[in-house]
């Protein structure tokens, strides 16, 4: 993007990439279409997270039995704002199979919990 052009979006002006505002009409510069570069997947995924949600020690919210099921959790956080790291529950290097504790920030656990709580249909609860 270096030595490209900002156009000011109400009157066409070009100006040097330093500039913020059009002297001539004070609107905000934009850079030209198709001069965004794509964000890549971890900032796509850092921007769906709730800054509330992100601090504090890590806390246990769930367990999972295969790393399938606790990307499915984490992908669910995830989509609420509520970051979250995966851990093997058992010792060693295992990574697709065995248990996972859900672990998230300590300010996002109570939202974590009350995301993943699950009623079936008719109000009844899982294993009542």
């Amino acid at each position: 993007m270096e030595g490209e052009e900002i156009v000011c979006p109400s009157c066409g002006r070009a100006h040097p990439p330093s500039e913020r505002f059009c002297e001539a009409c004070g609107m905000p510069l934009v850079h030209p279409a198709g001069s965004e570069h794509a964000a890549s997947e971890r900032q796509r995924t850092a921007r769906k997270i709730k800054p509330q949600y992100a601090e504090g020690e890590l806390v246990k919210v769930a367990h999972a039995e295969s790393q399938p099921e606790a990307e499915f959790i984490a992908g669910l956080l995830l989509e609420e704002g509520i970051p979250c790291l995966l851990r093997n529950s058992i010792g060693g290097y295992s990574p697709m199979i065995g248990p996972r504790e859900i672990m998230v920030p300590a300010s996002g656990a109570e939202a974590a919990r009350e995301a993943l709580k699950w009623e079936r249909p008719g109000g009844e609860r899982p294993g009542a």
